[in-house]
């Protein structure tokens, strides 16, 4: 891990500590997400919310206005609300995913007949995996498009590369939406 990417998790572990989300941000994300969407919004823990701000704040000052791609910018981490994460499991992640990345894919893989509060160890390592999944399902519930769904969906995709170094040839709209909202993610 070199020092740019260490201090840029350092820097989010804080976040995760003390993160509150004011009303005057809660009113920010009523202007982009639909009622129900809101209520959804209102069940990630605070530091989900104030990063999934930071996401969407990241985007609007890039000048981005759709509004399926701001929508998807504050709910993609609403998988979490399933199995919230303790803040020494979010260290254990990002740690383990430094060392061992393919680790961390395998050991977020369900354990077959146990619901994830059942898998020991795994736990945190299955929500990292399964929170693009489960988030979407919830989206999808609360009443988003197709296309926020996807966008829910896919946020943790690796995009592939083309051999001169750019985004494969995927061209369509959504997977430009994609690679922007992927982009304020791993920024923020």
């Amino acid at each position: 891990m070199n020092a740019a990417r260490l201090f840029y998790r350092t820097r989010q572990f804080w976040h995760t500590l003390y993160s509150s989300v004011s009303e005057e941000e809660l009113g920010l994300a009523s202007t982009v997400l639909s009622p129900a969407q809101l209520a959804l919004f209102l069940q990630m823990q605070a530091s989900e919310q104030a990063h999934s701000l930071r996401v969407f704040r990241s985007l609007v000052q890039q000048g981005e206005e759709d509004p399926e791609l701001l929508a998807a910018s504050l709910l993609h981490d609403a998988g979490k609300v399933r199995v919230p994460l303790r803040a020494w499991e979010r260290v254990l992640i990002v740690l383990a995913e430094a060392i061992c990345a393919r680790c961390v894919r395998r050991w977020g893989t369900p354990v077959p007949g146990k619901e994830v509060e059942q898998a020991g160890w795994r736990r945190p390592f299955i929500v990292a995996v399964q929170h693009p999944a489960w988030g979407a399902e919830l989206a999808a519930l609360y009443g988003a498009s197709p296309v926020i769904v996807n966008l829910i969906r896919r946020h943790q995709e690796k995009i592939e590369v083309d051999n001169a170094g750019g985004a494969a040839a995927e061209s369509s709209c959504e997977a430009l939406l994609l690679r922007k909202l992927q982009s304020a993610d791993d920024d923020s």
